[in-house]
């Protein structure tokens, strides 16, 4: 019998009893039985050990420069928020639970007025290039007030045209320039950059100014009409273009303006046409960042019309769909602003 046999069995076969079954019945044993017999496990070798105590050294290693990390960030991190006029760390309990009120009006906001600050942002930068142009032609708006103010004779007879014309071409170079180097493209960049866009901008037209009174000069001389490299460089090359065509300036409009839809690839080309050609490179330039600049505004409309309407499914799917949700769902049905 089992038992007998058990009796005069070694003390090394109490340490697997299941050895003897059919494996099917010992597993089956194993999985089902609230008891749990634990077989006898192999010695573990020096090569496993030393493994093993590598592996806890390393994230021993990792846990301790993670712990460093956040306790250098959290050291660093300001006592005060930016906001505060003392940043030594005076009121400090007092700005624990402040948070920037743009950032409760965002929250608060509906997707009505968030909407409306995306195309009001819009409209707003190209209000501010035109304030920043006009600082940078300070000089020529001061010699045009001073010759209203106290013109010669031959002013007083022209009516300050040269002073009005040396304006204008400054307002529109400048304009032209702030656009095409990317001025207020950038949301969350800060001041000192644009502070620094504006004054290359500046830097480009005093060029533009060197450049014409070169060409003057060599026209009045006889001699041949010099030939500059274009102030802006292009943004970026076309898929399949060869190197050499990017340092011919002459070759640059042709390449660009396959990047842009038909539509405004007519309308780029007859604007050219009215610009003189020494200022159609920046004129293009100026063209495609602000085709691109109202893309990003479009693409953020989009992207807001989705989590509106994925904002109205998830309602629905709640059961809280509201009569508006029913209305905007009928009039937004299959309409994709992207098509458009």
């Amino acid at each position: 019998m089992g038992w007998w046999d058990s009796l005069w069995s070694s003390g090394s076969s109490t340490d697997d009893p299941l050895r003897n079954l059919d494996p099917k019945l010992r597993e089956f044993l194993e999985r089902e039985s609230p008891v749990k017999y634990k077989t006898a496990q192999k010695p573990a070798t020096a090569a496993t050990i030393a493994a093993e105590a590598e592996a806890k050294r390393q994230q021993q290693v990792a846990d301790d420069a993670a712990a460093a990390a956040a306790k250098e960030a959290e050291e660093n991190k300001p006592v005060v928020p930016k906001d505060s006029q003392y940043q030594d760390g005076r009121y400090a309990h007092l700005w624990k639970t402040y948070r920037p009120l743009a950032e409760i009006e965002a929250e608060t906001k509906s997707d009505h007025e968030r909407l409306m600050d995306v195309l009001e942002g819009y409209k707003e930068r190209k209000s501010q290039i035109g304030r920043a142009a006009l600082e940078n032609c300070a000089f020529e708006q001061m010699d045009w007030r001073q010759c209203m103010n106290n013109p010669t004779f031959t002013e007083r007879m022209t009516m300050c045209r040269d002073q009005v014309r040396k304006f204008e071409k400054c307002y529109m170079t400048q304009t032209r320039l702030l656009k095409a180097l990317g001025y207020l493209s950038i949301t969350d960049r800060s001041p000192e950059a644009e502070e620094e866009i504006q004054l290359h901008a500046d830097t480009l037209y005093q060029r533009v100014v060197a450049q014409e009174a070169e060409i003057t000069a060599a026209r009045e001389a006889g001699l041949p009409i010099p030939k500059f490299p274009p102030l802006i460089p292009r943004v970026a090359p076309i898929p399949g273009e060869r190197p050499q065509q990017q340092q011919q300036p002459q070759q640059q409009p042709q390449g660009e303006l396959e990047e842009l839809p038909p539509d405004r690839l007519e309308a780029l080309r007859a604007k050219l046409k009215k610009v003189p050609e020494e200022e159609r490179a920046a004129e293009e330039e100026a063209f495609r960042a602000e085709w691109r600049a109202k893309n990003e505004v479009a693409g953020r409309v989009y992207d807001l019309w989705r989590q509106q309407d994925e904002d109205r499914r998830v309602r629905k799917q709640r059961g809280e769909e509201t009569m508006w949700d029913k209305v905007a769902g009928t009039f937004r049905s299959g309409d994709n602003p992207k098509d458009k």
